[in-house]
């Protein structure tokens, strides 16, 4: 089945002429994601070229996808927007909420059981809306869109940060948070600022155990977690041609590391191999007539530092396996390195847990090499060390490589064949073993390691790496070993050298699958009942946030000032507290309980200014709430780096904090930020961090007097009777001023309903 084929065959009707029309106007050769993203702006939008990282554009996406976890807050809303149907297809897919913890069977009948309540939500919505359903197990949502639904030339937005997974077919797909999800299925423009665009040149061929993992990992130390922040990495080069599909949205997935928009590499053989194989020929069809928009220009690739605002160049020939971390995916080793590494900072050397899988690396390709590392040890006398546990991304996946054999493989090596989901990957993991918190180091081929991420536990080690030299490491049981050149001792104590694993891209029998999970919405869901108990602890029905009073924010308590990195893992963990995102109240008891006090260092331990006590984060938030007052927060670089997760953003609004300063803000944070009517405030000087101090109130003026480009002033009201006074930064325009003083981006959609 192919899914909005009709949808598709809109968009590349006119298609070429829009390209040709577009660089006519503005003047120049394009690279594809100027191509995609000037043939998606929305109706009456100008066509011109627009300024990259400066210029707010708007833009019409073609589809919204939506996972479990983020969809339950998206959904609430999308209830308060006053549509009956949404404008563009869309999907909810079940893959956050299954915990890894016996194996696959065992898992998914607990949690069908646990979240019976919201899976139903999830589909009464779903039926109601026009929104098509994709069950429990039935694969991760990446995995499954680039499956069923990502296409060349398109544009998607997702809510989950790794929505730029689809970029391995050619398709601009960005991570935003569930506001910005309703304004496109509410038939809504939606606003993004203009993209720099990272060019990065791959030349040469991957072989041996390097894999296009490895590209990602390298380019994540070349950019750092923020170096990709307002960019899009767009790949070219004829190292593009060499790489699978499914290899190339491993690479676009990860971008999200570096902070990037999205990632995208150009249109070729491998992508239409890939969309034929998974039964959409028609597409195929249809591409092969427009393959120059899918393409940048001849002109760029002649000359592309003229084109790009920055080059990077990476020799897949040369390229050798990465492993990153552990705590930070930008923290980039080559495989030679790791053991000189290891020993140096004195990293856990006994590795516990290898994990394959994920939505970055589970495609069945990931799954025949990591499986022929496993296979090859076994033939070789080799056990494997470690506990290994298997992730697959979908039911096809799944099914096509049980079919095959691939599982088996991993099971007679004594791997767990856990459900087609997320799990260990986002904290859904139930890991029994570090309840005592002790040291430990896991290995994944995930995207992101930071701590207790995984299991809970600060003192697990995670480092990610490509599924097979996750295999590798899990053979060898040690971080210090490297496949490349050292040898294992078998059982009969002989010396051996695991060969270089092999694969197929794509299965040589095809894809295969009884039921692929998908539960197509009914045809009028008028009459359709949306019921949230009134007691329920997992749902809650949204109340409108109050609109601002017309005031500035004039003394109010400082609520904590972080130190460090401060992901929106730190701001609102996963984990155990999955189960709430559907429950503003309840979830918003883990606010900020993993940042670091600056004062205290300590997490979850802030100083209540009235009785000198120390109190949970937010436990002061709600006294300060109940007595009529805001409070303020103040952090450092990159703030909000990571999930696309705007429970981050909504829980502090739905405290009471009036503002979040830093020094930086990651890109989808600060927007979510933006769409709850939360002040989000940067450092001019950011030494100006340092003058805060424990007990400060806080002011932030100018408010009245509130537009684009004009900096408000924060004051510090300091305990000993001083003032300090300084000039604090915003990137609001107009739009989103409005939205602030509405109280939200929904309060502003709704009025312009009611008024249409």
């Amino acid at each position: 089945m192919i899914f909005d084929l009709e949808l598709i065959k809109h968009v590349y009707t006119h298609y070429q002429e829009k390209v040709n029309h577009i660089r006519q106007v503005i003047g120049r050769p394009l690279t594809l994601t100027e191509k995609i993203l000037y043939a998606h702006l929305a109706q009456g939008e100008e066509l011109k070229d627009y300024q990259r990282g400066v210029d707010y554009v708007n833009f019409a996406p073609d589809r919204v996808a939506m996972q479990d976890a983020t969809a339950q807050m998206a959904l609430l809303q999308l209830m308060n927007s006053g549509r009956d149907r949404v404008a563009v297809p869309s999907t909810v897919h079940c893959d956050h909420l299954i915990q890894a913890y016996k194996n696959a069977y065992d898992d998914l009948i607990i949690a069908e059981n646990n979240n019976q309540e919201v899976y139903q939500f999830l589909r009464d919505v779903s039926n109601k809306y026009g929104i098509g359903f994709w069950k429990p197990d039935a694969g991760i949502i990446h995995q499954v869109v680039l499956e069923n639904y990502a296409f060349p030339g398109g544009m998607m937005i997702g809510t989950d940060s790794h929505t730029p997974n689809a970029g391995g077919l050619s398709m601009i797909a960005i991570g935003v948070g569930g506001a910005d999800a309703v304004d496109v299925m509410a038939g809504m423009s939606w606003e993004l600022k203009m993209p720099r665009l990272i060019g990065v040149k791959l030349t040469g061929k991957l072989s041996g155990w390097s894999a296009p993992k490895d590209v990602i990992l390298k380019l994540a130390g070349i950019l750092t977690v923020k170096g990709g922040t307002n960019s899009i990495i767009e790949y070219f080069g004829e190292g593009t041609q060499s790489l699978s599909a499914t290899g190339k949205a491993t690479i676009c997935n990860m971008g999200a590391e570096v902070g990037a928009t999205t990632s995208i590499f150009p249109y070729d053989k491998k992508s239409a191999d890939y969309l034929a194989i998974t039964g959409r020929q028609e597409i195929v069809d249809l591409a092969h007539m427009i393959t120059d928009c899918f393409n940048p220009d001849s002109q760029i690739l002649d000359d592309p530092a003229k084109y790009y605002d920055q080059i990077i160049e990476i020799n897949l020939s040369e390229l050798e396996p990465y492993v990153n971390g552990p705590f930070t995916p930008d923290l980039a080793y080559p495989i030679s390195k790791l053991a000189e590494a290891v020993k140096e900072h004195h990293y856990p050397n006994n590795m516990e847990v290898g994990l394959i899988g994920s939505c970055t690396n589970s495609s069945y390709e990931d799954m025949s090499r990591a499986a022929s590392v496993i296979d090859n040890a076994n033939k070789l006398g080799l056990s494997v060390k470690a506990k290994l546990i298997i992730n697959p991304g979908s039911e096809q996946v799944k099914f096509t490589a049980e079919r095959d054999g691939i599982l088996d493989k991993f099971e007679q090596a004594g791997a767990v064949i856990m459900a087609n989901a997320c799990g260990p990957c986002i904290g859904q993991w139930r890991r029994d073993e570090v309840a005592d918190e002790h040291k430990n180091s896991i290995v994944t081929s995930f995207n992101r390691n930071f701590a207790k991420r995984n299991d809970g536990n600060p003192n697990t080690n995670a480092f990610v790496c490509s599924p097979e030299i996750v295999a590798a490491l899990s053979i060898a049981g040690s971080l210090t070993f490297n496949p490349l050149t050292d040898t294992l001792t078998n059982a009969k104590g002989q010396p051996v050298k695991l060969p270089e694993p092999i694969g197929d891209e794509l299965p040589k029998d095809g894809f295969d699958v009884d039921d692929a999970g998908y539960v197509e919405p009914i045809k009028d869901g008028s009459k359709v009942i949306v019921n949230i108990a009134a007691h329920s602890d997992r749902l809650q029905q949204l109340a409108p946030f109050a609109p601002w009073d017309g005031k500035d924010i004039v003394e109010q308590p400082l609520l904590i000032k972080v130190a460090g990195k401060c992901t929106t893992d730190h701001i609102s963990m996963a984990g155990k507290w999955l189960k709430y995102r559907g429950h503003l109240d309840n979830i918003s008891n883990n606010m900020l309980i993993g940042a670091v006090n600056a004062f205290n260092e300590k997490t979850n331990s802030v100083i209540d200014p009235e009785s000198k006590h120390y109190l949970e984060v937010p436990a002061l938030a709600r006294k300060f709430k109940a007595q009529g007052l805001g409070s303020v927060v103040v952090a450092e670089e990159n703030y909000g780096e990571g999930s696309s997760r705007e429970h981050a953003a909504m829980e502090p609004r739905f405290l009471n904090v009036k503002a979040i300063v830093v020094k930086s803000f990651a890109r989808i944070h600060e927007t979510n930020l933006k769409k709850q009517g939360m002040l989000a405030l940067t450092f001019i000087n950011k030494e100006d961090y340092d003058k805060v101090q424990e007990d400060d109130k806080i002011s932030i003026l100018g408010l009245t007097e509130f537009t684009p480009g004009k900096n408000l002033t924060m004051v510090l009201h300091h305990r000993d009777g001083n003032i300090e006074a300084f000039p604090v930064a915003h990137t609001y325009n107009d739009a989103q001023i409005s939205w602030f003083k509405a109280g939200s981006a929904l309060n502003k959609l709704k009025s312009e309903f009611k008024k249409s």
